[in-house]
């Protein structure tokens, strides 16, 4: 196999002294508060917000690949079009509700609406949800590749970079480190597609020499199966990470017209990563496919661009870690550690945050060894959490609904019940239980359950 090149391995190198400058060096001395640390102060502009946002959808980039050589074409229908239908809804509709409720963080939002324990809860569900663990293997996957390393290693070098730039910064460092893996992300890519397209041909000859499978919306598996995917990409509603972003920008102007053109740039960063997926079928094995792009990379880019295309790789990888790391930490940390405190606005939010950083961060990389396959982690995590909180989310902000805190729980606790034994026979009988995917049984209770709730209430009076 081809080696790195000493100009390769000085551009990476020099990519990982910036994100310890970032978290070390320029926010060491700096005290903030939890609204500095969390937020930013709400002063988020309109470039760091699409810079922040764009970069942190992608961490799961070697699944993009993987995914590509396996299926073709069905990688957009899955990881790409769904997201963007529900990202121009919350756009319109709900990313200007959540700046102008000047929420914290999401489980503040559910603490606002239900009650103190619907709150706790929800960021227990949140904690699992946003873990960086598939983002954490994503990159102990890359480093092992790179370096020769065991896996166990390199998941325990990519857990302590998932913590250390955003320890002093919080916030504000994300951000500041997310401009400039907007750039490396989409130059590393645009470097690989070139090249392929210089050396293979255009993408409309190679488009026309592959199998009629990976020209398949479905990618050879069910129409239940893709479906399943378009649902957990609702996820977009209670991901904390859009959350986070419209609850930090300086106006709502801001939170709408910034997801907007976030959506424009994603479509972009996806036909780059398609095409140099599509490019690999038949080229690279497929008992590697985790490691395509890399792969891609190692056999057709010189000196120099090798470099910037695996430091683009890294980037693209390490912007996500850093973002659910920091959410992770802040929904476990400060809104469960801090909260079942007895006196918690007597103590410092930033340091149970900080604590949870660490406890987090080592639960990541312990699940990311056990169950090591990103598509499966999202699929997994998406499949069992995602119908536990959409429907309280979203009917959170009618004000007619009203339940208690106890209702409310309920409403969180039974879908992700069902889902999780529904997936759990599942996995022991081999198959879907009734050839149903565990994401219906789920979603179908919450919406039954808002109906109970409908009916025992005041709702539209």
């Amino acid at each position: 196999m081809k080696t790195l090149h000493i100009f390769d391995w000085g551009i990476i190198i020099s990519y990982i002294i910036f994100l310890l400058w970032i978290g070390i060096s320029r926010y060491k001395k700096r005290l903030q508060s939890q609204n500095e640390f969390i937020l930013s102060g709400r002063r988020l502009s309109i470039v760091g917000f699409i810079a922040t946002l764009v970069t942190t959808w992608y961490g799961g980039i070697l699944g993009v690949g993987e995914n590509t050589l396996l299926y073709g074409i069905q990688t957009w229908f899955i990881f790409g079009l769904p997201y963007y239908f529900f990202a121009i809804i919350y756009a319109i509709w709900v990313a200007p509700k959540v700046q102008a409720k000047k929420s914290l963080s999401l489980p503040d939002h559910f603490h606002a609406h239900f009650g103190e324990i619907s709150g706790i809860t929800s960021a227990l569900i949140i904690t699992f949800l946003a873990s960086p663990a598939p983002y954490v293997l994503s990159l102990g996957m890359l480093l092992q590749f790179l370096f020769g390393l065991d896996l166990g290693l390199s998941l325990l070098i990519s857990t302590f970079f998932s913590i250390i730039y955003v320890w002093n910064g919080g916030f504000s460092a994300v951000v500041s480190t997310d401009k400039l893996q907007f750039f490396l992300m989409f130059f590393g890519f645009a470097i690989l597609l070139g090249f392929l397209w210089n050396i293979n041909g255009t993408p409309v000859r190679m488009i026309q020499s592959l199998p009629t499978k990976m020209l398949d919306p479905l990618g050879g598996n069910t129409i239940q199966y893709v479906l399943v995917w378009f649902f957990i990409a609702a996820w977009t509603f209670i991901d904390p990470g859009f959350f986070q972003r419209c609850s930090a920008a300086r106006t709502p102007r801001i939170a709408k017209n910034g997801i907007l053109i976030s959506i424009l740039f994603w479509a972009i960063f996806d036909l780059l990563t398609l095409a140099c997926g599509l490019y690999a079928i038949g080229n690279i094995p497929t008992d590697q496919a985790l490691l395509t792009y890399p792969l891609l990379a190692l056999d057709i880019l010189p000196i120099g661009f090798l470099g910037l295309f695996l430091t683009g790789i890294m980037a693209t990888i390490m912007s996500t870690i850093d973002s659910l790391s920091l959410i992770s930490a802040i929904t476990f940390g400060r809104d469960i550690l801090w909260r079942i405190e007895k006196y918690p606005q007597e103590l410092d939010p930033v340091f149970y945050i900080k604590k949870g950083l660490m406890i987090i961060s080592f639960f990541a990389m312990i699940l990311a060894y056990l169950l090591p396959s990103v598509v499966m982690l999202f699929y997994t995590l998406g499949s069992v959490l995602i119908p536990g909180l959409i429907f309280p989310f979203l009917y959170s902000f009618n004000q007619n609904l009203k339940i208690s805190d106890e209702s409310a729980i309920g409403w969180m606790i039974s879908p992700i019940f069902i889902s999780g034994l529904w997936f759990g026979i599942s996995m022991l009988i081999g198959n879907p239980l009734l050839n149903i995917e565990p994401f219906y049984p789920g979603i179908v209770v919450s919406f039954m359950y808002f109906l109970i709730i409908r009916s025992r209430t005041n709702y539209g009076n």
